[in-house]
């Protein structure tokens, strides 16, 4: 009973500490600002030495390529030589484990070299930003150093975990083993004093949101055009305000915090908005937690079964591939699952994703100001000032925003600055991997299977998700035929 209003006010002064400048949101713009711009300069420093040779051999095939689009081994020569114009250091070192299939030992090897050094050097610098952003905060470095070890160590076990071959082969991926690891151990005994101070789930989940939204690229919703930017952004706000009412309404659930967290989860984009919503509604982290569990084992579930739907039904590729981007909730899964099907539904699939991952900065605005207008005006009758709204939003979405239009911008820039931005995402999407990871290790450390159970009693969380999740897949189906096969037939051949 301690341990639980401990942590409610935990979860309560969280939000509001360091209203100004140095609150936890705006340490994370920083933080994931300073890796993007380290990744930067290191792409910059990596530079070819026959770059000006390259950047001509790469503009006189371009020209060859508009003439033949379909040539796939030209496209494979621009690939390649894009690749080499610069090698980004950093790349390099922040590795994670990789795949392996009986021994565990043999993630730790790549192209038969041992990389402890590359794993060591990602704990040196994410300790090193991670420490800055403590020091900021006016708490003790020290003290964190020490914790945040143990959780690196935990999160690389997480990652290991999920390499195995057959687990990556079934999409069980790291968020998900993260989230056992940390589980079993808080509920195995005590947590120890030493580790608490380096359990900053939110501080690494936002630095890795910032990080995210260099991979967000504006240009994508023209890739598809307006039918792509239909199945994205009109079917999501549907279904997330449908599936919340739903849940208030006709479930009745307890807990309207939790209610909107897996309404966002599983109609935006899983994790990513589950987080970002979370913060806007001031979820608890038991609540995300549940969230995150039920979307990661549906997804799982999603990813393996929609292809074998979609190819018994001889569905369109481009149709199925809109229709499973609208509908899984994970972005990797989301590419796992139109490699199945095939070339067209991948991109169909991904690029659909893509488009409604622009949506969790939108949405995170918009649930915190619902939350502060109506939620909290409910159960405080005096009406909040609108400056309210604006301390209640998470500003690490700012960072998200930010980073997109910055990186849109840079590949909007041609070839060469272009070149550059996809050498620099390259090796902050690693990081943005091990930020998540230690993000879900410290939220399976800090829950507890009872407060999980209570969440769950009565199941309604899992009926939210299921109801929820069918009113997606049956409307995301109908948006995506209507688009691709009757507005825009061969719209599904994609540009």
């Amino acid at each position: 009973m301690h341990e639980s209003v401990h942590s409610e006010k935990r979860d309560a002064t969280s939000h509001t500490a360091g209203r100004g400048w140095t609150s936890e949101d705006w340490i994370a713009v920083y933080l994931g600002a300073a890796i993007l711009l380290l990744s930067l300069l290191c792409a910059w420093w990596g530079k070819s030495p026959d770059f000006d040779q390259y950047v001509e051999e790469l503009q006189s095939l371009h020209v060859e390529l508009a003439s033949s689009p379909d040539d796939e081994l030209l496209q494979e020569t621009i690939e390649k030589k894009r690749s080499v114009l610069y090698r980004n250091p950093l790349s390099s070192w922040v590795l994670e484990p990789g795949a392996w299939s009986d021994d565990p030992r043999d993630a730790l090897v790549r192209e038969g070299r041992f990389i402890g050094p590359q794993l060591m050097a990602v704990l040196a610098l994410a300790a090193v930003v991670f420490a800055f952003g403590i020091f900021l905060q006016g708490q003790s470095v020290g003290r964190f150093a020490v914790g945040f070890v143990a959780v690196f160590l935990l999160a690389t076990l997480s990652f290991v975990l999920a390499n195995q071959k057959v687990i990556k082969y079934y999409g069980l991926e790291y968020p998900l083993w993260a989230l056992v690891v940390g589980l079993l151990i808080s509920n195995a005994g005590a947590i120890p004093q030493w580790l608490r101070p380096a359990l900053r789930s939110e501080l690494y989940i936002k630095t890795g949101l910032v990080l995210l939204g260099a991979e967000i690229l504006m240009h994508r919703l023209f890739v598809l055009g307006l039918p792509g930017i239909c199945v994205s952004w009109l079917v999501t706000p549907v279904v997330l305000v449908g599936t919340y009412w739903f849940g208030q309404r006709i479930l009745r659930i307890g807990s309207r915090s939790l209610n909107m967290v897996i309404s966002a989860d599983m109609s935006v984009c899983g994790v990513s908005a589950a987080i970002a919503t979370a913060a806007a509604c001031h979820a608890k982290k038991e609540e995300l937690s549940l969230a995150i569990s039920i979307s990661l084992t549906f997804t799982t579930i999603m990813m393996v079964v929609m292809p074998m739907v979609i190819r018994w039904l001889q569905m369109d590729p481009v149709v199925g591939g809109a229709w499973m981007g609208g509908t899984i909730d994970s972005t990797g899964a989301v590419v796992a699952a139109g490699n199945l099907v095939g070339p067209e539904a991948l991109e169909a699939a991904a690029t659909v994703k893509m488009i409604q991952n622009t949506l969790i900065g939108v949405i995170a605005f918009c649930v915190s100001v619902y939350w502060v207008i109506w939620v909290e005006k409910e159960q405080n009758p005096i009406r909040p000032h609108a400056s309210e709204i604006w301390h209640r939003f998470p500003k690490f979405v700012i960072g998200f925003i930010g980073a997109s239009a910055v990186f849109s911008a840079l590949h909007a820039r041609g070839l060469p600055i272009e070149a550059l931005a996809e050498s620099a995402v390259g090796a902050t999407k690693q990081l943005r991997g091990w930020c998540f990871c230690l993000a879900f290790v410290c939220i399976g450390l800090e829950t507890h299977f009872a407060t999980l159970a209570r969440q769950m009693r009565g199941g309604k969380p899992l009926v939210l998700y299921l109801c929820g999740q069918a009113f997606n897949l049956t409307l995301t189906f109908f948006m995506a035929w209507l688009m691709f096969a009757k507005i825009f037939p061969r719209t599904a051949g994609l540009p």
